[in-house]
């Protein structure tokens, strides 16, 4: 009875640290793949500042301040359409991660309802279980007091 008891307080145990596990899971998860493209952005825009530090170096005349002049403008242009792919790629990881919230959450409130309906099921089967053994022990005692009655 007591080893019964014990494991099913171990299996609601799990049952009740599953989605926790599952929603740290996935917090980790999404927190290491926004971390390693943010990282990965900056290094794209640090090499990008660098290079131009290095171009701007270079210039010793008029025609290479010119062409450097015309190349800062492809590189804004480059960088506005670098930091609008990084925006988008930012909102698809958000919304991936939102959907597999969603996901999980969905799956912990169906597992918590089937629970509670698995519980309210063995409540009634227990208490009809009881109020048969209730019924069948007074039974037994009306038939064991009406016994005596008699033989006396």
């Amino acid at each position: 009875m007591q080893d019964k008891m014990m494991d099913s307080f171990n299996q609601q145990a799990r049952e009740f640290f599953t989605p926790m596990r599952k929603l740290n899971s996935l917090m980790l998860d999404n927190m290491e793949r926004v971390t390693q493209y943010q990282l990965e952005a900056m290094k794209r825009y640090s090499q990008m500042g660098t290079s131009t530090l290095r171009d701007a170096t270079d210039i010793s005349d008029a025609e290479q301040a010119r062409d450097f002049g015309t190349r800062q403008v492809e590189m804004m242009t480059e960088l506005s359409n670098q930091m609008l792919a990084d925006v988008r790629a930012m909102s698809e990881m958000s919304q991936r991660m939102k959907s597999e919230m969603e996901a999980l959450f969905g799956e912990s409130g169906q597992a918590m309802a089937d629970s509670m309906e698995e519980a309210t099921q063995a409540t009634q089967q227990s208490a009809k279980s009881e109020g048969t053994a209730k019924a069948n022990s007074q039974a037994g005692r009306k038939r064991g007091s009406g016994n005596g009655n008699s033989s006396s």
